[in-house]
């Protein structure tokens, strides 16, 4: 799976690699990818590929889950096409409560107690997903996990992930897609050492112009 996943993402530029000219964050870091899986929703084959490899994370690792929950905004499509595949209720949770209105952070109906997943696209440092499981539990809910479509493995989303005591399985990972791009031809292989050592300390430009 990791590596279909891979080369799908790779196939519509949703994970482009650019060693010799890296993109800068908006931290300002210097980065040889660039990612956006909302790519996935415009390419159907894609898309079905990423949604069944969700529902069957889902159905695999999360077997009590009762709910979906999606990360605001690119979270929400994911879940609720996997939710529609396994017939499942499905709401989203907002990066902050509303300033109208109810003032819902958590939309969608949410009892108590209800065992649910979320569903993220991306896993960087782990910060913002942690924030959404957060307002899930304070809202009572008891959240299994994450199912995300893609995680760097940075290792400061790793040790995040872990003291918060949050379950993450991916689709596929930061070494897998170089590994397949370099196989593919979209990088050199000897790029994906380059890769690996922006991956484990991205503050670290020494990869640059190598």
């Amino acid at each position: 799976m990791d590596k279909l996943i891979a080369k799908d993402l790779l196939s519509i530029g949703a994970v482009f690699f650019r060693p010799n000219e890296p993109f800068t964050w908006a931290s300002g870091i210097k980065s040889p990818v660039y990612c956006d899986n909302r790519l996935t929703l415009t390419a159907p084959k894609v898309r079905n590929d990423v949604e069944t490899s969700l529902a069957k994370v889902v159905k695999e690792n999360y077997p009590e889950a009762e709910v979906l929950m999606g990360t605001s905004t690119a979270g929400i499509a994911h879940a609720a096409i996997t939710a529609h595949l396994l017939d499942m209720p499905m709401g989203y949770v907002r990066s902050g409560n509303k300033d109208h209105g109810r003032q819902n952070r958590i939309e969608g109906k949410l009892e108590k107690g209800q065992k649910v997943v979320v569903i993220e696209d991306l896993i960087s440092t782990g910060g913002s997903v942690i924030d959404v499981v957060d307002a899930l539990r304070e809202a009572g809910a008891d959240v299994l996990g994450v199912a995300s479509i893609f995680t760097y493995g940075m290792q400061k989303g790793i040790d995040r992930l872990a003291d918060a005591n949050v379950k993450n399985i991916s689709l596929t990972n930061f070494d897998c897609i170089a590994e397949v791009a370099a196989q593919e031809g979209y990088i050199e292989k000897e790029d994906i050492e380059r890769l690996i050592k922006f991956r484990n300390n991205p503050s670290d430009e020494s990869w640059i112009g190598k």
